[in-house]
């Protein structure tokens, strides 16, 4: 017997540049559509940064108790978000502490001093949630429940306890 080898002809070939196209464009569809949610998320969580930094850097002002220092920097704070849409739900908490601990808790009044072990601090958070009501549908490993901004100044005891 003898073998007999085909030859494609261009005609069988009809349809394979546009299989090739569907799966080179999904792939191409995909990252752009990662980068562009990402790069909006990245956004966000820039906008709540430059809040609580801002925040923070509003507490440095004279104010004439501590308390107020802390309710100017968590209004100055809330002021900056204005810009994020009613549909993401954002918290700004502003407290102060020692400066000597790690993390600020509202367990405790602390009592401000000139001297380093009884210097305070003032600690700035900006939280957003329900993002995923904002930004493109993504699967739900791919997005955080929520993106935060934290920023802490050390105080200057300009201001009374």
């Amino acid at each position: 017997m003898k073998a007999t080898r085909t030859l494609s002809t261009p005609r069988q070939q009809r349809g394979v540049y546009a299989i090739e196209f569907a799966m080179v464009f999904m792939i191409f569809f995909s990252i752009l559509y990662a980068v562009i949610c990402y790069g909006m998320l990245f956004a966000f969580r820039l906008g709540l940064q430059n809040a609580a930094e801002d925040g923070a850097r509003a507490a440095l002002q004279y104010q004439s108790s501590v308390e107020k220092r802390r309710t100017h920097a968590k209004e100055t704070a809330t002021a900056q978000i204005g810009w994020m849409p009613s549909v993401v739900t954002v918290n700004v908490s502003a407290q102060i502490c020692s400066a000597k601990e790690d993390k600020c808790t509202t367990a405790a009044p602390y009592v401000c001093g000139i001297t380093w072990s009884h210097r305070c601090q003032v600690t700035v958070l900006v939280q957003a949630s329900n993002l995923n009501l904002l930004l493109p549908p993504l699967p739900s490993f791919a997005l955080p429940a929520q993106i935060a901004g934290s920023a802490s100044m050390l105080l200057d005891m300009r201001s009374e306890p």
